[in-house]
């Protein structure tokens, strides 16, 4: 059984995914602050954390972070707001969160999130691969697929599971135009537009994070169409 954290000060809202989720065979241990919340992680292991961005005390955005910094990367976190603009989402997935569902939402697509968050990252954890195979290069990039390691230039660049995973379908389809929908499917695991700009925030982060290390921009938009790994302007 999978066990949720729910993280959320709202006690109606959260009576009511705690309902919905248990019905379906999921365990959830709800903490109304982040501070509460924290504490639960640091005396059982979860499978999945839900994280309301509006919390008292400590916003769910300082939450996110503080549990990233203290070691817990693993974990796919999928943060709740009512704050829907592309600035605030930024700022969520920045701070480590994998996902992100703007209130009000439909339950069926809250369990639906779930379910693809915990199939990619068992998926992620537990492939067994040979330590000589499945180093992907691309000019200055290499992505090592049994470390996990990804470097530009000889410098290390540390990503997050879902980022990793975006990298990884680009570099294992150099100058292939990838629509979306591929990404969604292929990364999140989603194989219908969700009418959300989840891809468009990954990709923007993910090239802050090359682009550091790198004389060149590889990841480029295809405008229309999505975007390619390519070695030119």
């Amino acid at each position: 059984m999978n066990t949720i954290l729910l993280i959320e000060d709202e006690q109606h809202v959260a009576d009511l995914i705690k309902q919905s989720l248990e019905e379906v065979g999921y365990k959830v241990i709800h903490a109304t602050d982040g501070l509460s919340g924290i504490e639960l992680l640091q005396k059982q292991r979860f499978h999945l954390i839900i994280l309301d961005i509006l919390l008292p005390n400590m916003n769910g955005l300082e939450v996110c972070k503080k549990i990233r910094t203290e070691g817990y990367k693993d974990i796919p976190i999928l943060i709740l707001t009512a704050l829907g603009s592309a600035e605030n989402v930024v700022l969520g997935l920045e701070t480590g969160a994998d996902d992100y569902l703007a209130k009000p939402f439909k339950l069926i697509e809250l369990k639906a999130r779930i379910r693809n968050l915990l199939r990619r990252s068992d998926k992620f954890e537990n492939v067994a691969q040979p330590a000589n195979q499945h180093v992907y290069r691309f000019a200055d990039l290499e992505v090592n697929d049994y470390t996990k390691q990804v470097k530009r230039d000889n410098n290390e660049v540390s990503l997050t599971s879902t980022e990793y995973r975006l990298l990884l379908m680009f570099i294992k389809n150099p100058t292939k135009v990838l629509a979306r929908t591929d990404l969604l499917d292929e990364v999140w695991g989603i194989n219908f537009d969700i009418g959300t700009n989840v891809v468009d925030v990954y990709v923007n982060y993910l090239r802050k994070k090359l682009d550091k290390y790198g004389s060149k921009k590889l990841i480029h938009t295809v405008t229309g169409m999505g975007y390619v790994l390519k070695d030119s302007e």
